[in-house]
């Protein structure tokens, strides 16, 4: 057997109505939160200040320290990396982001940074790009409550950070970055928008998928993308016609955590990897570029990934087709489906790309994702690929 490591959060409280338990579980870790809004619906909603009160129940100091309604850039690290910094964290200190991805990573790219003697930009410590600066001083603790069915951020050792001049869309890694508790609670997913919920569910779908036939796949994550992919595939569209659907946004909840436990260990491929291009160089939102590459990169990995995607079939849609051909094609099909079902663009001009976009696309999908693809992707393919999208 092939030696792995395993990476997760050290304490996960899963549930419907569970933010009722975030006093104790961020008393384990502080006594002053710094915490990270994911929208200003969140504030409006009340849920922001039902938080604090609970954490004050707790003996929990909690200040709001960023808002942010955007997939985190360079500079919204370095101006609330500063803010906190400010505030000399002490031992108790740590991060607490409550919204959907953004949220997250920009929180946990926070605790990296505030610690650190060195003032530098977020840059600086970004994969491939500026001066490749190293973590030295511990990153403070995080506990993350993710608000949406989607990214898997609050069990990944990564954040996402971006920046539009120049464009690229790189990640901050390392392991003491896993959340050291997570609270799902899946009722505050309850009043996201039916379109977030669409992209996100669709990113974590992407998720489990890639995670399972990734050539860096690994059994303990792959058995998360089997059940995961059981949960989210009859789930999805429910959470998007009624967001009120418990069980819809249970599933839904579970199957993000899993999609980010899976990929945290696994990696991702082509889909993602464009995604993190369409994102930086065409504005389109993450689940939404997932969704979009989806069924493209299924068809290319249809033959390199059949007895993967067989089994995920079998399991996921209940088949008992014997023929691993039929049954990969099965799934491959049926995400198609339910891309139009939920209304996923399928031509990249739909999202405003243009042609001349195209060999920027192909240069800035080179990364980590793509490289774990279950077969290699040069240029010249992916370029046709996206062609052929247009």
């Amino acid at each position: 057997m092939s030696p792995f490591e395993f990476f997760s959060p050290q304490r996960i409280v899963f549930g419907w109505g569970k933010r009722s338990e975030i006093g104790a579980a961020a008393a384990s870790l502080g006594r002053q939160a710094w915490v990270v809004v994911g929208s200003r619906t969140l504030e409006r909603s009340g849920a922001v200040a039902e938080l604090r009160e609970r954490l004050e129940a707790s003996g929990v100091a909690a200040e709001v320290v960023a808002t942010i309604d955007h997939e985190p850039l360079v500079a919204d690290v370095d101006e609330t990396v500063a803010r906190v910094a400010d505030r000399t964290p002490q031992a108790g200190g740590f991060l607490l982001p409550i919204g959907g991805g953004s949220a997250i990573d920009l929180a946990k790219a926070v605790a990296a940074l505030a610690p650190q003697a060195e003032r530098a930009s977020v840059r600086d410590y970004l994969e491939g790009v500026g001066r490749g600066l190293k973590l030295v001083a511990d990153p403070l603790p995080i506990l993350a409550m993710p608000t949406t069915g989607g990214t898997g951020t609050e069990a990944t050792k990564n954040a996402v950070i971006s920046s539009y001049d120049p464009p690229f869309k790189k990640s901050l890694r390392d392991a003491r970055l896993v959340p050291r508790v997570v609270v799902v609670d899946p009722e505050l997913s309850v009043g996201v928008s039916a379109a977030t919920t669409a992209w996100t569910g669709m990113d974590a779908i992407t998720q489990l998928i890639e995670a399972y036939i990734t050539r860096n796949a690994r059994p303990l994550p792959q058995a998360l993308c089997l059940e995961g992919l059981r949960l989210a595939l009859p789930s999805v569209e429910r959470a998007v016609h009624d967001g009120a659907d418990r069980e819809a946004r249970e599933a839904m909840a579970q199957a993000a955590l899993f999609s980010g436990m899976a990929l945290a260990n696994s990696g991702l491929g082509l889909a993602h990897g464009v995604a993190a291009a369409l994102g930086v160089h065409c504005r389109v939102p993450h689940g939404l570029a997932c969704a979009v590459m989806l069924p493209a990169a299924l068809a290319a990995n249809r033959n390199a990934a059949e007895a993967g995607l067989a089994r995920l079939a079998r399991h996921a849609l209940g088949l008992a087709e014997p023929n691993d051909s039929a049954a990969a094609q099965a799934l491959v099909d049926h995400v198609a489906g339910l891309c139009r079902r939920l209304r996923v663009p399928a031509r990249l001009s739909d999202l405003g790309v243009m042609r001349a976009q195209l060999p920027d696309l192909v240069a800035g999908s080179h990364g980590n994702s793509l490289n774990g693809n279950p077969r290699s992707i040069d240029d010249e393919e992916l370029l046709h690929i996206l062609e052929n999208m247009l």
